[in-house]
């Protein structure tokens, strides 16, 4: 690749006479950890799912992995990017056992179906489960995990195919306080991995920003606020610009937050 896995200029995205995302310009580079955040309303999960590959812009060009929309096909891109989200969560037969729904993201399907998987995929899908905490649950039914197991399902299910670029969409949400730091920590850990893919989180938090996370893009009504390295970006009045109420900011060494004034 020639360094960046995602490229965006001018994408905008109109339904009717409302713009989801406006002029977006944003570019994401192999080693780079991005979070993403805004109020409700912002445009971040439209922004994510044409990075998935899931949504074309109204207007404006998008790269992904060295292909462009439109003129590449889809489905063939589709198994180098990890995608966990509340659409994906909304299609899960909620019968499916954990490990089939990792497994099957080898072949791009979702639950199991005919095909058969060899030892190397099962061995992966195991390890992937274990190594987000939730190893003993490979034959449990995905309708009775709680909103945290379900959670690390999906994005042990978003690593199965070795992606090049990994999206995760708000990965923390609807998380006790115990859950989400768990959750946090082991994303931190995976984004000063080596072998991690490209990475994207999106959150209305700033506190679910894990550390080792090297850029943020803030959002605001479809438009970009602010985008670059986080310690250059995450300041009071960004932030404050893009939540619209004045805040402070702080920053502990590893992880920030952020606080009304």
């Amino acid at each position: 690749m020639n360094g960046h896995v995602l490229r965006m200029d001018g994408v905008s995205v109109r339904r009717g006479n409302a713009y989801l995302l406006r002029d977006v310009a944003w570019t994401v580079e192999e080693d780079e950890r991005w979070a993403i955040i805004g109020p409700n309303g912002a445009g971040k999960t439209t922004l994510l799912r044409i990075a998935s590959t899931q949504m074309f812009p109204t207007t404006g060009t998008v790269e992904v992995l060295d292909e462009r929309l439109g003129a590449v096909d889809v489905f063939e891109l589709r198994p180098r990017i990890g995608f966990a989200s509340a659409a994906v969560a909304n299609r899960i037969d909620e019968a499916s056992t954990s490990l089939d729904l990792v497994i099957s993201a080898s072949y791009g399907y979702l639950g199991s179906f005919v095909e058969s998987y060899g030892a190397p995929d099962h061995e992966r899908a195991r390890a992937l489960l274990n190594h987000w905490g939730v190893g003993q649950l490979a034959e449990r039914k995905y309708g009775t995990l709680s909103e945290g197991e379900r959670k690390r399902v999906l994005i042990a299910r978003a690593l199965m195919a070795d992606p090049e670029l990994l999206l995760l969409d708000e990965p923390a949400a609807g998380l006790d306080l115990g859950g989400r730091e768990d959750l946090v920590r082991r994303l931190g850990e995976l984004a000063v991995s080596v072998d991690a893919p490209a990475l994207v989180i999106v959150s209305h938090h700033v506190e679910e920003i894990p550390s080792g996370f090297t850029h943020v893009l803030m959002m605001r009504e479809g438009g970009v606020v602010a985008g670059g390295p986080v310690e250059e970006v995450m300041t009071a009045d960004n932030l404050s610009a893009t939540f619209g109420l004045s805040l402070k900011v702080e920053y502990d060494g590893e992880r920030w937050s952020a606080r009304a004034v």
